[in-house]
């Protein structure tokens, strides 16, 4: 009989604190708000829209609390409709921090007028209700965020893969510009493509781990993986050298390639297609380097039809030698036509082996290669013929910016 009693008794307090719930709604959706703008600063420096759905977020809490505490035979997990509102947005301009830091304001208003929302026999009970549905709502809001991270990084990678494969088509720099906007890329610092073949292993499991490790040398980082090359796009990078030695343990056991700095991502495609051409033509130097610039490979690149090379060893050797003084240009052919010999290319140009030394300096100082050296000797060479072939005519660009790896 008491047992009954007792039963009935705690029926009519919940009911009674049920009803004056519904009554106070209206009210405490109003406290809440004032409380969020005097409380969180971040509430405060929100834009009057996103403070308006924010404010229903919290009040569509309370709202859903009541309606649980009238009928407790509802799911709890049905509390996730509380965010069904605005989940993106939710996620895109409120932290999960700042949502649960919501979520204790809400608890704050209610348990200040448990007095007055309950009887004395029922607000033990209506203190535990708060504790549990806020419990409930804490661990909502986090598998929330947990999917929207999760939705986020799988678009993300579609973006990125994307950005990837318009720079080794060649798209444009405004369609790159598009891409790289839509991918959210924010470094201003100059950017650089490093390419190479892909390692054999894992391609999730190692595209993670490379970005990983890229990030510690660039303020912004492209990584993935198209056909069997690896691409790793680097932008602000303070010590691009550093960076290429370091992350060149991440690709397979060939060559590595560097493309030339350019200034933004939308620029890419351009240290791209350079990279990708000194890729392709690097097995014709015995000793390439690992990495290697692609501007090192100019000659080969030149040769196997990347216009960008041709125009660069004319411009940047053929050009400067043409038009500087001092018969530089005669005495570099005449040097390299004699083989390297000081005294025959002296004899030939009727001029003593020391003139004929002081003009190699000369030369190394205004185009950046020795003439005494083999290496730069090949380059100045091949300069030289595509700067004649150019300058009578003989010389047809194919217009080809990207090879066919």
């Amino acid at each position: 009989m008491l047992a009954s009693t007792s039963s009935r008794r705690g029926t009519s307090g919940r009911a009674d604190t049920a009803r004056r719930l519904q009554t106070r709604e209206e009210q405490l959706g109003k406290v809440v708000t004032q409380r969020l703008e005097a409380q969180l600063a971040w509430f405060r420096g929100m834009d009057p829209a996103d403070k308006q759905w924010v404010s229903a977020v919290a009040k569509s809490g309370i709202s859903s609390f009541i309606s649980w505490y009238q009928d407790p035979s509802t799911p709890l997990r049905g509390v996730l409709d509380v965010f069904r509102s605005a989940p993106r947005e939710l996620v895109r301009s409120v932290s999960l921090q700042q949502t649960l830091q919501l979520l204790r304001v809400v608890v704050e208003v209610v348990e200040e007028r448990v007095p007055d929302l309950a009887q004395p026999q029922a607000q033990a009970e209506l203190k535990e209700a708060v504790l549990v549905y806020s419990r409930e709502v804490a661990f909502a809001a986090a598998d929330i965020y947990a999917r929207a991270a999760e939705a986020r990084g799988s678009w993300d990678a579609r973006l990125e893969a994307m950005v990837i494969d318009a720079l080794v088509r060649g798209d444009s720099v405004d369609e790159l510009a598009s891409r790289s906007a839509a991918f959210g890329w924010q470094s201003q610092g100059s950017v650089a493509v490093l390419i190479g073949r892909a390692p054999r292993r894992s391609a999730h499991k190692s595209i993670s781990e490379i970005r990983r490790a890229a990030r510690k040398w660039a303020e912004d980082v492209l990584v993935g993986v198209h056909d069997d090359r690896l691409l790793i796009v680097l932008g602000g990078a303070d010590d691009l050298e550093a960076a290429a030695l370091a992350l060149s343990h991440y690709y397979g056991p060939s060559d590595v390639v560097v493309g030339p700095q350019v200034s933004t991502l939308a620029e890419a495609g351009t240290s791209a297609a350079s990279a990708l051409w000194a890729l392709r033509t690097a097995s014709a130097w015995q000793s390439t380097p690992r990495p290697v610039h692609a501007d090192q490979l100019l000659p080969e690149r030149a040769i196997a039809g990347d216009d960008s090379a041709v125009t660069a060893l004319i411009d940047g050797v053929h050009a400067p030698l043409a038009a500087g003084s001092g018969s530089l240009l005669e005495t570099v052919t005449a040097y390299l036509d004699h083989g390297g010999s000081l005294e025959a290319t002296g004899r030939s140009l009727h001029v003593h082996p020391n003139t004929v030394r002081y003009r190699l300096k000369k030369i190394t100082g205004l185009i950046g290669h020795d003439p005494t050296e083999s290496r730069s000797a090949f380059v100045i060479r091949i300069a030289l013929v595509l700067g004649r072939l150019s300058s009578v005519g003989q010389l047809s660009l194919s217009h080809n910016p990207t090879p066919g790896i």
